[in-house]
């Protein structure tokens, strides 16, 4: 392939860090080579599915106004955007994991959040807001509160995102190849020397001075998700990418790389029951299921069995869908009354919801004649009080021989009444390699591997238990963006 006789750095998996790792490195003057698994059409890997929220830390509305393209016309006025400090960042991300994350790798996502979408925007992301609410639906002196840290959004989502950064590469003069993956590192005693890429009719080395690993994780394996995630996972739906196979972690691990992180835990959400089994390019993101905090969740007998108020939905739904997974069939119901459907996310619309006048209506429709028990319970221990959809307004119910519900507790009691069927949808693996903050993929002494580095979601050490939105995108572009910068210093000591 004598195009690509003088690679200094080769990025393998065009998703959001591989695509970032390659601009940092082109812009340092690198030459690079983009290798891509899928075909041009599906490019993009998981990035390409996403909603395309970002957490980021900033000072308040200043800050984000700096990067909102000035044509969108935004009603900053109207909007409440309460300041979300590096401090809160961690507390939001790291908290979580209770100790089995690396808070110095987080540490670095969130003080670089705010420096890296403001890179991406002179890269030529979008940035909008992440609204519950259109600015032209809101009433005379009406506000919108946006959930502090998850205010900003690539416009357009995902598929958006990974176009405009391919337009940005391509311009720049990043090398593209398509539909021919990585199937192995090249090895010079610890050392690693490139690829081979597996072509239709035959294998080809490549190599370079530096490969950047961004080829993300196991979730699109059924036999992966077994084998570290647990009995059942072999079942679930896969929400991106049909590439993130592992393959590369574990060729990379068997090359003398350690890993790291929670191997047992993955981003795992409520998403509809008739979805794809694998991410559809055509569906996109339009079958997740968020709005669950409005209503209940039963499972296949009828019965609730989780705390559908705990927190706000950004800080819960990345590990509903494990929840779900537990229970008979692995799929539940997600019920509503009319008071409820008011308040549902516009993806819902693309589902057809099993509705009725009752619930013991609605319970023979879906076959679960212990709903009306349930529901009977639950309204008659909803408390009285103001309800907030947007904000935690404590109205907590604790039904007996039921799970509690902290917040937005208020009776199922409007007709109709409507019940969407949800399953567990995953999509990403928190298990990786071990890398440190400048996305050098380390040995299990702790030694860095020459000549290997790694960004987004085959790095581990990260995230354990949850993840709350917009967290992962931001560490695949922080860490993305330093993989490059990283690549561009060790090539230049050659």
């Amino acid at each position: 392939m004598s195009e690509v006789d003088a690679v200094d750095v080769i990025v393998v998996g065009a998703g959001n860090a591989g695509l970032l790792a390659a601009l940092s490195a082109r812009g340092a003057g690198c030459e690079v080579l983009l290798v891509e698994a899928s075909d041009r059409a599906e490019r993009g890997g998981n990035s390409r599915f996403a909603s395309g929220v970002y957490r980021v830390a900033h000072a308040g509305a200043a800050d984000l106004k700096d990067l909102v393209p000035d044509d969108q016309a935004l009603p900053w006025d109207r909007m409440e955007i309460e300041p979300y400090p590096v401090e809160r960042f961690l507390e939001e991300v790291v908290g979580p994991a209770q100790g089995f994350a690396d808070p110095t790798l987080m540490t670095d996502v969130a003080a670089q959040s705010l420096n890296v979408v403001s890179w991406m925007r002179d890269h030529g992301v979008r940035w909008s807001l992440a609204m519950s609410k259109l600015p032209e639906s809101l009433q005379a002196g009406q506000t919108v509160r946006l959930s502090p840290g998850g205010e900003l959004i690539a416009e357009g989502n995902g598929l958006a995102l990974v176009e405009s950064l391919f337009a940005r590469a391509e311009q720049l003069g990043v090398r593209i190849v398509y539909g021919s993956p990585v199937v192995d590192l090249v090895t010079s005693g610890r050392t690693i020397t490139g690829v081979v890429l597996r072509h239709a009719d035959r294998d080809e080395t490549i190599t370079a001075p530096v490969t950047i690993l961004a080829s993300g994780g196991f979730e699109a394996s059924a036999e992966a998700r077994l084998r570290y995630l647990g009995a059942g996972w072999d079942l679930v739906k896969v929400r991106g990418s049909r590439q993130n196979t592992g393959l590369l972690l574990d060729r990379a691990i068997a090359h003398g790389a350690g890993s790291a992180g929670h191997w047992s835990g993955a981003h795992a959400v409520p998403i509809d029951a008739d979805a794809p089994p694998v991410g559809d390019l055509d569906v996109g993101d339009s079958t997740a299921r968020y709005s669950y905090p409005y209503g209940i969740t039963v499972d296949r007998t009828g019965v609730r069995f989780l705390d559908e108020g705990e927190d706000e939905m950004p800080f819960t739904y990345a590990e509903i869908g494990r929840k779900i997974l537990g229970r008979p069939g692995a799929s539940a119901y997600q019920v509503f009354d009319a008071a409820g459907t008011e308040l549902l996310e516009p993806r819902y619309a693309t589902a057809v919801p099993v509705e009725a006048d009752t619930i013991e209506g609605l319970g023979r429709a879906l076959g679960l004649p212990r709903l009306t028990d349930t529901v009977r319970d639950f309204n008659l221990a909803c408390p009285g009080g103001r309800f907030d959809p947007s904000r935690l307004d404590g109205l907590v119910a604790t039904p007996h021989g039921q799970p509690p519900k902290s917040n937005w507790a208020r009776p199922l009691a409007t007709p109709p009444f409507r019940a969407y069927r949800v399953t567990c949808g995953i999509t990403f693996t928190f298990g990786g390699l071990a890398v440190d903050t400048s996305a050098r993929v380390l040995a299990p002494d702790g030694q860095p591997i020459p000549g290997l580095l790694a960004a987004g979601e085959i790095g581990g050490g990260f995230f354990a238990f949850t993840v709350p939105s917009g967290s992962g995108l931001t560490r695949g572009a922080v860490h993305g963006r330093t993989a490059g910068r990283t690549a561009a210093r060790l090539v230049s000591r050659l």
